[in-house]
This record gives structure tokens, C-alpha cells and sequence, in this order.
């Protein structure tokens, strides 16, 4: 029999925090956050993680675990995050994933294509190679070491075609046959996932009251810190701080920054929604504007039962 691996997703600001914690309570679970700007320490209140007493009453896994001026990537969280799982599992103890990263969320059950990282000197020698030979050149040399990638890349689309040979020359393999050796877990585990969603005037008074909140609480104190800390090209675009750090520069004054967070994240929400759509393994769950967090743990609960 399977173990359980259990996953709430949906939109930002929604609840998914407060209703995990409860969730974890009954089902002797801990939580593996699946939100990709959670992993940087210092970066609390722009990305509402959760309260430290929430932290100290149920184990969390992926939050403050790099610095700021770090990269992090996708690959790198599925790794630590399947490891957080397993180790979570010998513990007796149940994995509940839980954010609105939807890619984050997709590779943990899907899996990755793990090819090699850029070669830019290699990548170099073989642009050079397509200027002075066509590109029609390494096209051919593509079909007779990959007919499967040749087959969906136009002969003209020579960034794929770079692409495609530089990971063959790298990882002495074929891109396609790293792509189809993808493996994520959903074979391996009993996965039950969980949307979290409530009408789009609800769901956005409840956005623009957490960046009220924000900003209360101290966002562009904590954005100016991390300026000074140089922080990585992925963290300085987190969604708003990146709006905050354009007021630090002076760019525009700080009604001005509350309106951009206010409005990227509106519209943040919304692509999330249409990310999750996609995906029919998901469990719907409508919330009312004054749900109860418990009484909504309760039912997820009951289904799992």
C-alpha cells in the first residue's frame, strides 16, 4: 500500500497557510512549503510565511533555507523537497505540500528534465559553427543523434537546436531521453490534491488587505535590508519587493508601490487559477469570504478519510 502524500494549493492570500496548520493537526502530518520564494531567509513578510508560533506547532520544511542573494532553482526544490517527504514518512508522520507555486507543485509530482546547465563556451563554438556553415549543418548533425527532438524542432529555430546539442555533448545523451527518464512522484505515493478557491471580489479584497498588512507590519523596512544584502536575480523579483525596491530608488512614492503590490498580486492570483484549472487531479474546495479554518480542515479531512 502507498503512503499518503497530501497537497493544498490555490491562489495567494487565500487561507492555505492557516488551514494547512489545522489539517496537520488531525492528520499527524508536517508541511513542506511549496512556495518559491519562501526558501529565502529574511524575506518573511513579502512572502507571509507563517507566524513562528504556527511554525513551532507544526514542523515545516523549505522555508529559510538559503540566503538571499543565492539562486534557487526548481530542480534544487524538488531534490530537498522529495528528501523532506521520505524523511517525514519514517517518522511515522504524514508530508502535506502545501502553496501557489504551481511549477513547484508540478516537478514534485511530475518530475523534471535534469539536463545539464549551460555551457557558454560550448554554446559559443557552436553558434560560431552556424555562422559559418548554416544552421541547416547542425540540424542534420540533431536528426542523426536525436530524430526524436529533430522531429518537433523547425530547422530554422537554432536556440533549440544549440540547445538540444549542447546537452547531448554535455550528457553524452539525448535531450529527449532525458525528458522521457523524467520522473516525478506520483507513481510512488497515494497523491491527494486539494484546491482552495472562493469568488474573485472576495478573493481580492482579501489580497488588498494583506498588503495593507504588509506594508503595517514592516515590508519596506525589510526591503531595504535585503537591497543591502544584494540579493540574487530571482529574489529581487519577488512579487513586492520588487514593486518596494523601485520606491526605495525613487521611482515613485509609496501609495504608488501599495497600488502596484495591491495590483500584481491580483493579477498573480489569477494566473494561479489558471494554472490549477489545468490540472484534473485537483479537488475543488469553494471557500465563503468568513470561512471557518477549521470547519474547512475538518472537510478536507473527511475526504481523505
Amino acid at each position: 500500500m502507498k503512503e499518503r502524500l497530501v497537497f493544498i494549493v490555490g491562489p495567494t492570500a487565500i487561507g492555505k497557510t492557516e488551514i494547512s496548520v489545522e489539517l496537520a493537526r488531525l492528520i499527524n502530518g508536517e508541511i513542506i512549503s511549496c512556495d518559491s520564494m519562501q526558501v529565502y531567509k529574511g524575506m518573511d513578510i513579502g512572502t507571509s510565511k507563517p507566524a513562528k508560533t504556527l511554525l513551532a506547532e507544526v514542523p515545516h520544511h523549505m522555508i529559510d533555507i538559503i540566503e538571499p542573494s543565492e539562486e534557487f532553482s526548481v530542480a534544487q526544490f524538488r531534490r530537498l523537497a522529495a528528501r523532506a517527504i521520505e524523511d517525514i514518512i519514517a517518522k511515522g508522520r504524514v508530508p502535506l505540500a502545501v502553496g501557489g507555486s504551481g511549477l513547484y507543485v508540478k516537478v514534485l509530482i511530475d518530475g523534471i528534465c535534469e539536463a545539464p546547465s549551460t555551457d557558454r563556451g560550448l554554446r559559443a563554438r557552436l553558434k560560431q559553427e552556424a555562422d559559418e556553415f548554416g544552421a541547416e549543418i547542425l540540424y542534420k548533425r540533431l536528426e542523426e543523434i536525436d530524430k526524436e527532438s529533430a522531429s518537433r524542432i523547425h530547422p530554422n529555430d537554432l536556440r533549440r537546436i544549440l540547445r538540444a546539442l549542447e546537452v547531448y555533448e554535455k550528457a553524452k545523451a539525448p535531450i529527449s531521453q532525458l525528458k522521457n527518464a523524467t520522473s516525478g512522484l506520483s507513481g510512488e505515493y497515494d497523491i491527494r490534491m486539494f484546491g482552495l478557491n472562493m469568488e474573485r471580489p472576495a478573493l481580492y479584497k482579501k489580497i488588498e488587505e494583506r498588503v495593507d498588512l504588509m506594508f503595517k507590519e514592516g515590508l519596506t523596512d525589510e526591503a531595504r535590508g535585503l537591497m543591502r544584502q544584494r540579493p540574487s536575480l530571482t529574489a529581487s523579483q519577488a512579487l513586492g519587493y520588487k514593486e518596494v525596491f523601485a520606491f526605495l530608488r525613487g521611482e515613485y512614492d509609496i501609495e504608488e508601490a501599495k497600488r502596484l503590490v495591491k495590483r500584481d498580486t491580483r493579477r498573480y492570483a489569477k494566473r494561479q487559477l489558471t494554472w490549477f484549472r489545468r490540472d484534473k487531479r485537483i479537488e475543488w474546495i469553494m471557500l465563503d469570504e468568513d470561512f471557518d479554518t477549521g470547519e474547512t480542515a475538518k472537510e478536507i479531512w473527511k475526504k481523505l478519510s
